[in-house]
């Protein structure tokens, strides 16, 4: 029996035991779930810069945790280890086409209740909750609101930081459970979204505009030579990140580009560009941060 996973604008119709696009959702019985659901690939105490996140309780920690699996394909990926794996259909994980051994990817399954006492665990040493966070975190909603809960009740934060391309269906979902968000702008052509990330620009600014009514947002657009850098699209960015009807002050952050995944052999965005950028930014936006700079 197939079945339609609705997460996101790919709307990945499967048949039964096949894998999405993202690599993190299977259809079981005509029905579309998670495959990620608990499987942590990466789990650190961060400070909430490195989100980043600048402005929701500034010089804390959050215990942050990433499962496997994206639903975009950006050839620029900084977390491509984690972001690109996924289980294919005999699960083996993959990245790519390249198997790879549990050695090679880190894989330890951590139900909400044991995340949610780590979380606490971690409070003495200025830990104030957990972030979703490193791959794609949506594909795994399902476990965000079952730690969310958790994590609530405890009278600690959520954090989700996520690239925005999910349907806002997704969002009510978690939105009751995440404190603060990241979100990633990563362009403003709706043809490099199609064509260069396989994703879908309506979809992230709908999101953003939804989550910029009831929660701590910040965003962050990774300048990255040839693709975005353009100084108009930096400039229409701005005009619209001001016009959104926030419930405060939405931060912008703009950071540059180091040689990554399949653009490993080009140059870093130049410094002083990147500069530039902001001060574009800043002419609309009240907090701009540069980054990697």
């Amino acid at each position: 029996m197939d079945g339609i996973c609705e997460v996101c604008f790919h709307k990945c119709r499967l048949s039964e035991g096949q894998i999405g696009f993202c690599r993190a959702r299977r259809c079981e019985g005509g029905v579309v779930g998670s495959i990620s659901y608990g499987k942590i690939t990466s789990i650190a105490l961060d400070p909430i810069e490195k989100k980043p996140i600048a402005r929701f309780h500034p010089g804390s920690y959050v215990l942050s945790v990433g499962s496997f699996g994206c639903n975009l394909r950006c050839p620029f990926c900084q977390n491509y280890e984690i972001a690109q794996a996924g289980e294919d259909q005999s699960g083996r994980v993959t990245i790519g086409s390249k198997t790879v051994s549990d050695r090679e990817l880190y894989l330890e399954t951590i139900s909400p209740e044991k995340l949610c006492e780590l979380a606490e665990f971690y409070q003495p040493r200025g830990n104030i909750g957990v972030a979703f966070t490193y791959n794609e975190p949506l594909t795994f909603w399902e476990y965000i609101v079952d730690t969310g809960k958790l994590i609530k009740e405890k009278d600690m934060a959520g954090v989700l930081v996520s690239n925005g391309c999910a349907d806002t269906w997704v969002l009510e979902k978690v939105l009751p459970y995440i404190d603060a968000m990241n979100i990633d702008l990563k362009s403003f052509s709706k043809e490099t979204y199609s064509k260069v990330l396989g994703g879908d620009l309506d979809q992230v600014k709908d999101f953003i505009k939804r989550a910029a009514k009831d929660t701590h947002l910040e965003l962050t657009t990774l300048i990255v030579p040839g693709i975005n850098d353009s100084v108009e699209e930096i400039e229409n960015m701005g005009k619209w990140i001001a016009s959104l009807n926030a419930k405060e002050d939405i931060v912008w952050h703009i950071t540059r580009f180091f040689p990554r995944y399949k653009m490993d052999d080009g140059e870093p965005t130049d410094v002083s560009f990147v500069y530039k950028c902001a001060e574009i930014g800043r002419r609309y936006v009240k907090y701009v941060y540069t980054g990697n700079c």
